[in-house]
């Protein structure tokens, strides 16, 4: 018996860093994991752990998104991890720059939460975990501009969704670690 067994877990980018750790995680604390990821090919790895599914899955396209909601009926952790740490001063990060890594690491958030949230409400539970950073209002770190600053808007999306939904059974937390060996 694990301390999640019966639990429903969904999160994004599994294929590999935090995403992939945490996946295995869950699934070894007895919790059916929906790990997602736009990497098929290193999802794979996932497939043999008990408990966990795989799903393709791009977190900036809302079609997609809301597809996958369709497809599930429980959901008690939505655990948002996709990112992109952009290296740079703000004279480094082009409007390509920004708009993308604003795109992954705030927008899909939005959108995940958006979605999935009338699940849990539903349920009258829930939680929602968002991955921010040290790098965000916390502290400034040298060449991280935009990153930090998706990262501390991040913050301010976890604190709104906290304060909006607690008295409904809904907790919604950021973990915000420093710096962390993974691919990005």
């Amino acid at each position: 018996m694990g301390r999640l067994d019966g639990k429903v877990i969904l999160l994004s980018a599994a294929a590999q860093g935090i995403g992939h750790a945490a996946a295995i995680a869950f699934a070894k604390e007895g919790a059916k994991v929906i790990a997602t990821d736009i990497n098929e090919e290193k999802l794979k790895s996932l497939e043999s752990y008990e408990g966990i599914q795989t799903r393709v899955l791009d977190v900036t396209k809302k079609e997609q998104i809301e597809k996958l909601c369709q497809e599930i009926d429980r959901i008690d952790v939505l655990f948002n991890v996709a990112g992109f740490v952009h290296h740079g001063t703000i004279l480094d990060c082009e409007e390509a720059d920004w708009d993308f890594t604003m795109n992954l690491n705030v927008r899909s958030m939005y959108l995940m939460i958006k979605t999935f949230l009338p699940k849990m409400l539903a349920q009258k539970s829930g939680n929602i975990i968002n991955m921010s950073s040290v790098a965000s209002s916390i502290k400034g770190v040298v060449n991280r501009c935009v990153y930090s600053t998706s990262k501390a808007a991040v913050i301010g999306l976890t604190k709104s969704v906290a304060a909006d939904f607690i008295e409904q059974g809904i907790r919604c937390n950021c973990i915000c670690p420093g710096t962390v060996d993974t691919p990005s």
